[in-house]
């Protein structure tokens, strides 16, 4: 497994770096990459974003590991992680009004400290204060992923007067970059819990100073910035009704809410189906982020003006790459009959159709729907999507590890079947829709939740 592992990260990390040195090679030069006010202005973003990416990317392939460590049970490793998606979703629905009330800027500091308080818990051993920890998790996630955007584009549009399609441009490049950030924040955490033999908790620590960095420079480089608070029933009402009078948007809910609880619970379950036998965490964790660089590249390129695919295609064959990959994991974790390179092959093939998955469905969701209703519509898409890992999670894994492990790849197989009948649907109703289609493969599409 230790071979296999490095192996495979050579393979995919020299795949990736074939494909993008072709598409820098390619790739022209616009007004935007030239400016030189609104490079500085890009550095003075990615500066602070990129070193709160690298942190939250640091603790992800040592979290089970670390509870493991500390002698938890797996049913009490499922609550601590339930605990955490329950509270991304909590602070998740008023994360938006929150940062407009607080100020993006001191809600990016607030980010830098709560995370940094998350990451202390790490150091305790008492279940009660890993739980406290989780809930300062899932709000550090809420805050990461609302008020460093909105930071950006308030500023980009108000304060320096920017051109508007300049954004996608920023961003493009931020989704690239937190893809090298995971690889290399994997690598990080091997080194510094493994091969300096430091233990699963140093990357925790590790992730403090960089935290304590962010929040320095925000607060020294940024300015201020605010907007009129939404009422929030509004927007949830707002949201609800687009969902239910729109076929399309219920649809493309459905298969998030589908997909992405099947993603959760992958990212609970591949720790222990591998580290039994000896898999590196790190280097695995940065085989699967390769992996999905790997997968976003090649959207890129299947979207471009030589293959000219839609998004609606990408999205189905990563529905089928998934439903293929949890058929893999029902037999390759038979009690008695474990196969730990299987299991890493259809991990890696899940990885690569997340990196397809993601920029498809960012790219239907802005052209189905309304910008006016998109905070509300993707509140009510996060609640069945974390409802459902939540009860995968405590439901669905039994007291008897391994059969439990293989009873919860069924069941994620019934559900993703649930999601391609979902993609069937929306095919068959989308199929006209010239608006749903790719009208020029000039750029990259914007993933800032990559």
């Amino acid at each position: 497994m230790l071979v296999t592992a490095y192996l495979a990260f050579v393979v995919l990390l020299a795949s990736c770096l074939g494909l993008e040195l072709s598409r820098c090679r390619a790739k022209p030069s616009g007004r935007a990459c030239s400016n030189p006010s609104f490079l500085r202005f890009q550095l003075d973003f990615y500066q602070v974003y990129f070193l709160a990416l690298a942190a939250d990317w640091l603790q992800a392939p040592y979290l089970y590991k670390l509870y493991q460590h500390y002698h938890f049970l797996e049913a009490q490793i499922a609550i601590l992680y339930v605990c955490g998606l329950a509270s991304t979703v909590l602070f998740g629905l008023v994360a938006s009004s929150l940062v407009d009330w607080l100020g993006r800027k001191k809600s990016c500091v607030l980010f830098s400290l709560t995370y940094s308080l998350c990451c202390l818990t790490k150091l305790s051993r008492d279940y009660f204060v890993l739980l406290v920890g989780r809930a300062l998790g899932g709000l550090s996630t809420a805050l990461l992923f609302s008020a460093f955007e909105a930071w950006y584009i308030h500023e980009h549009l108000e304060r320096h007067d920017f051109p508007a399609e300049w954004i996608p441009a920023t961003f493009a490049q931020a989704a690239f970059w937190n893809h090298v950030l995971a690889v290399a924040a994997g690598v990080a955490a091997e080194a510094v819990a493994c091969w300096m033999g430091l233990g699963p908790v140093a990357p925790f620590v590790a992730a403090i100073p960089l935290l304590a960095l962010a929040g320095a420079l925000a607060l020294h480089n940024w300015g201020e910035n605010y907007d009129r608070q939404r009422a929030f029933s509004r927007t949830c009402a707002g949201g609800l009704r687009c969902l239910l009078s729109d076929r399309r948007v219920l649809l493309l809910g459905t298969i998030q809410a589908l997909f992405e609880s099947v993603i959760f619970i992958f990212v609970f379950l591949w720790t222990p189906v591998l580290d039994p036998h000896g898999a590196p965490l790190g280097i695995i964790f940065s085989s699967f982020m390769a992996a999905s660089l790997l997968g976003s590249s090649l959207y890129r390129i299947a979207t471009s003006k030589r293959y000219h695919l839609q998004p609606m295609h990408l999205l189905s064959l990563a529905v089928l790459i998934v439903v293929f990959s949890l058929f893999m994991l029902t037999f390759s974790t038979s009690p008695g009959q474990e196969s730990p390179v299987e299991s890493f092959i259809a991990f890696l093939l899940i990885e690569l159709a997340c990196g397809l998955y993601f920029p498809s469905m960012s790219f239907l969701r802005r052209k189905v729907i309304p910008e006016t209703e998109q905070a509300g519509v993707l509140n009510w898409f996060r609640v069945p999507l974390h409802l459902l890992a939540c009860l995968g999670l405590l439901v669905l894994h039994d007291s008897d590890r391994k059969t439990g492990t293989r009873n919860m790849f069924s069941i994620c197989s019934a559900v993703m079947v649930m999601a391609l009948l979902a993609v069937v649907g929306l095919f068959t109703v989308v199929r006209h829709d010239a608006e749903l289609r790719v009208p020029s493969p000039t750029g990259e599409p914007y993933t800032p939740e990559l």
